[in-house]
């Protein structure tokens, strides 16, 4: 921008008072002539110094608006104190319309996502500028070293003053190391130092998990990693003496020298300043004695581990116990020979309390269904561990996006000893809708379910409410149709996590109901007058434990089912006529300290030990079930036992119990790759041998795991690489095993669309009986799959799984490839 002002032999050092006359803008194309005379605030008749201030803040004004190249002021016609302006302005043009040559389409919409390049936005320099050199640093960054953009411009004869806009990118090859050489090292094998630089990679065939490209942030912090590992290992002066990059065309060679230095151990460890701990029960904590080899990496984790939020450091010791105002500093004193003793000072502070607790950005939750979850408390002492576990307990409720709750620490007082927190949350959705159809069994099956995660019965009855439905109260609503030609179900389930409002009590109630008529797959016909129907309903509590640690579920159920066959002659049962009645308790303990994101989390664990206990009728129904063979009533024409008649009489009232464990753990590896390791049991038993174990409610293994149709109340359980249900006999098993190794890494963890992969090893079976228990000799599976959570959707996602051993014991050949399409549900 330029601004003059002429006149004529005028003093520019004090400024004069003028009368302004005329006031003119020239050079304006786009815009009306008064508008901007309007916004300068300039008017006939007006008094104003020239130079001045009003001058300067006109013309700053003007600028401001980013809608000028150059503005210059003339002061033209001076006759006795009076004037006229003259404005001369040229404009920046608009930009009519853009293109990105050189990208794929998906890569262009994204770079212009990013930069926001929008039509009708001022062409500046400045915007042209940085427009280019983001682009070349993004893809530097990708490993395209030799990037280059070019931005020009044209004038567009459609409109007044707008111009289009093409970016040229020529990405080039991408630049690949083709080696890391070392110098310098003695001690230490090469092959090692490669290991610790876990980001710049040679390249190597078939290493399709890590590409091969030079990121110069991520080679600096590669080196860096390498001096720690020398600090792991005792080598505390080891440093790079120098490192070079050599660059040709699409290859990089590096060469890096070190100095390894000296070898050294800790020496005396002594501790100052403290006066809450003992000096004994810090060294205990710091895990590290004179004669130790010195570990540089070890010495600062063990004093604060910033990796872990909540690590089992010194500074988490304080800060766990009120000492938020504490820090601790470990430093050397003296260093002889190859002996170094240090001082870990350490100042203590006064102790610290919450004071004011606030959380923001809840613009669906009500503020009672988040307060009754945090564990800090106004007046209590401060605790960085209550922070975290808060953090955490806000992640688990689904209606926020867990990676962006922050607390954020105000108003820190250490003379009054006080903090305030306030926690950032950031809504997203808690409903979902599943639509799912599918050919299966003999025709299409078609599903909707709606689930209401975050709804308000208090809310029901207020119009006002339904936006489209009461939400807010953390309760949830769920209602699933399923159906086909032959089959039908239907279910509804509710619950409230804070029963009454006073303490986290669950309480939960569903009902469903379900029809499966007679069909024949030979012709196509379905025969409504044979079906076979289930109708269930259960009511149940869950109760929040303090010991061992409020981890722990306590959870209890009752649950009724009803079986009606009506002429259901299919083989699957031994009687097709007859009704059955399940009356069961289930008791259910498990602990859930997984965290920080309820669909990825990156570590903790889970358990659950269950038992689901009948009534033991046969103690005083006093019916002799090993004698209903020998009673006419149950013998046929003949005078045979009739098996039918004899099953329907030992199943009237179902007579089991039935016990499962489940445990899954979640251990982070390196940033965000996770290892999932999961185990399941089940046994299904019989309380009287006499009885029998019952037909219903059986285990059925192999597959996804998804019963489109569940006619007998089975219990599917997904074992990847085999076809649905296929490693259970065709009556159902009463045993089973399962375990399941998952290396899991994000693509993205946003709140619209939560992505990650997969790799799996899994292995189980089913089985009839105890003697042919084997967990050493499990059907085996490999493969790789795809999970996307959408908040509106649930859980969605696919796996290629590949069957080691073989399905059918007749079949000596592996079988091989399936595909499993997952919708709500984790493996």
């Amino acid at each position: 921008m330029s601004i003059n002002i002429f006149g004529q032999n005028l003093s520019f050092d004090k400024g004069e008072v003028y009368t302004l006359d005329e006031i003119s803008v020239t050079g304006l194309k786009s815009f009306n002539e008064q508008t901007v005379i309007t916004y300068t605030g300039l008017s006939k008749g007006k008094q104003i110094r020239i130079p001045g201030e009003e001058i300067s803040q006109i013309i700053n004004k003007l600028w401001k608006l980013e809608l000028f190249s150059d503005i210059n002021f003339y002061l033209t016609n001076v006759v006795d104190g009076r004037a006229s302006i003259e404005i001369a302005i040229i404009e920046l043009p608009s930009l009519s319309d853009f293109k990105v040559n050189g990208l794929k389409r998906s890569k262009a919409e994204t770079i212009i996502d990013e930069i926001e390049i929008k039509k009708g936005q001022k062409l500046t320099e400045n915007f042209i500028e940085t427009t280019k050199n983001y682009i070349i640093n993004k893809y530097k960054k990708n490993g395209f070293l030799n990037t280059k953009v070019s931005i020009s411009t044209r004038p567009d004869s459609i409109g007044i003053n707008n111009e289009r806009m093409l970016i040229n990118v020529d990405l080039g090859d991408r630049v690949k190391i083709n080696s890391i050489n070392f110098s310098g090292n003695e001690i230490t094998k090469s092959s090692k130092l490669k290991k610790q630089m876990k980001k710049t990679k040679t390249k190597l065939l078939g290493r399709f998990w890590k590409k091969s490209k030079f990121i110069e942030e991520d080679y600096k912090n590669d080196l860096t990693s390498i001096l720690d590992y020398y600090k792991e290992k005792g080598y505390r002066d080891a440093r790079i003496v120098m490192d070079t990059v050599i660059i040709d065309k699409s290859n990089i060679d590096l060469n890096i020298t070190l100095n390894e230095g000296n070898r050294y151990y800790f020496g005396d460890i002594n501790f100052l300043g403290n006066t809450v701990y003992s000096d004994e029960f810090l060294a205990r904590g710091l895990g590290l004695f004179k004669g130790d080899v010195y570990n540089g990496v070890l010495l600062k984790k063990r004093i604060a581990d910033n990796t872990k939020p909540d690590g089992e450091d010194l500074t988490n010791l304080y800060q766990n116990n009120g000492y938020l105002f504490s820090s601790i500093n470990p430093v050397e004193i003296a260093a002889e020979n190859d002996t170094i003793d240090f001082e870990i000072r350490i100042t203590e502070g006064k102790p610290a309390y919450f004071n004011k607790i606030t959380v923001i950005g809840n613009d669906k939750t009500n503020d009672n269904v988040i307060y009754r979850e945090l564990r800090t408390k106004p007046g209590e002492l401060y605790s960085k561990d209550k922070v975290v576990r808060t953090v955490r307990e806000l992640g688990q409720l689904g209606f926020f996006d867990p990676e962006q709750i922050s607390p954020d620490f105000k108003n820190i007082d250490a003379n009054a000893g006080t903090v305030d927190i306030e926690y950032g949350l950031v809504e997203k959705g808690a409903s979902q809708v599943e639509l799912q159809g599918g050919y299966g069994g003999g025709g299409f099956i078609g599903t909707l379910g709606l689930s209401f995660n975050n709804f308000s019965f208090k809310n029901i009855k207020n119009k006002s409410a339904w936006k489209p439905v009461p939400m807010g109260d953390g309760q949830s609503v769920s209602l699933r149709l399923q159906a086909n030609r032959f089959y039908r179900v239907y279910s509804f389930s509710l619950s409230d996590p804070w029963f009454g409002g006073e303490q986290p009590v669950q309480f939960s109630t569903s009902f469903s109901h379900t029809k499966q008529f007679r069909y024949n797959f030979f012709n196509g016909r379905v025969d409504k007058s044979q079906f076979f129907e289930i109708t269930g309903a259960s009511v149940g509590l869950a109760k929040r434990l303090s010991v061992p640690d409020d981890y722990f579920l306590l959870s209890q159920s009752l649950s009724y089912q009803f079986y009606n066959l009506n002429n259901y002659y299919t083989g699957l049962f031994t009687f097709g006529e007859g009704k059955s009645n399940n009356i069961s308790y289930t008791v259910a303990l498990s602990r859930d300290n997984t965290f920080t994101n309820p669909i990825f989390p990156l570590g903790g664990s889970q358990f659950v030990l269950s038992a689901r206990l009948s009534l033991p009728y046969s103690l005083w129904n006093g019916v002799d079930y090993g004698n209903l063979e020998n009673l006419e009533e149950y013998q046929d024409e003949d005078g045979n036992p009739d098996q039918a008649k004899i099953d329907q009489e030992r199943f009237k009232w179902l007579e089991f119990y039935k016990i499962k464990f489940q445990g899954t753990w979640y251990t982070r590896l390196i940033e965000k790759l996770v290892l999932r390791t999961h185990t399941e049991f089940g046994f299904l038993g019989a309380y009287s041998n006499e009885r029998g174990v019952i037909p219903f409610d059986r285990f059925y293994l192999g597959g996804d795991g998804m019963s489109q149709y569940a006619m007998d109340g089975r219990e599917t359980i997904s074992l990847r690489g085999y076809p649905n249900q296929s490693l259970s006999s065709q009556e159902g098993s009463t045993i089973y095993n399962r375990f399941s190794l998952e290396l899991r890494y994000p693509i993205t963890l946003k709140p619209a669309a939560s992505i990650f992969g997969l790799v799996f090893l899994e292995a189980g079976q089913g089985y009839n009986d105890f003697r042919e228990f084997n967990p050493f000799n499990s059907k085996r599976s490999l493969g790789l799959g795809l999970r996307i959570f959408m908040p509106a959707f649930g859980l969605l996602g696919i796996d290629f799984g590949y069957g080691l051993d073989n399905a059918n014991p007749n079949d000596l050949n592996p079988n091989g490839w399936e595909t499993h399409f997952v919708i709500g549900q984790q493996f």
